[in-house]
């Protein structure tokens, strides 16, 4: 199971190491991708099956089925991991994450999103400041795919 927080340094070669419990999980052939908010998205070789697979069976025909398979498939990139366990991140990802020189892995149970250390610390300002609100969002969600 993904979960946790880990906080690592990026080396002067875009080189960043995963956190050995996700590694451990992990295995050393893996998917990288653009995510939402900024993120990265580090998965599997089957996590991204099932991932991609979800996004790519809705219709050709659908604007929003073509733009979200180009925003997460046509960014993924197969990495690999050194015997240290670090991946380099591509320059076009490292651009897209706005990478300093810190990041934050968060593992969330399904993949892991890595983060800017600062835009992970906004994030969470975000998330403190509007829980009750994104909770009541869900649950009203909740209630409409019920009826």
């Amino acid at each position: 199971m993904l979960i946790g927080e880990y906080e690592t340094k990026i080396g002067e070669k875009k080189r960043v190491a995963i956190p050995s419990k996700f590694r451990k999980e992990l295995g050393n052939n893996l998917i990288l991708t653009r995510g939402y908010e900024g993120t990265l998205v580090l998965v599997n070789k089957k996590m991204w099956e099932g991932i991609a697979k979800e996004v790519i069976e809705g219709s050709f025909i659908s604007k929003h089925i073509r733009d979200t398979t180009r925003f997460l498939v046509g960014s993924a990139t197969e990495v690999k991991t050194d015997p240290q366990g670090r991946i380099v991140i591509p320059n076009t990802l490292y651009k897209y994450g706005g990478f300093q020189n810190q990041a934050v892995f968060v593992g969330l149970y399904n993949w892991i999103e890595i983060w800017d250390k600062k835009k992970w610390e906004e994030r969470l300002k975000y998330l403190d400041k509007n829980s009750d609100e994104i909770a009541n969002a869900i649950q009203e969600m909740n209630k409409k795919d019920d009826k």
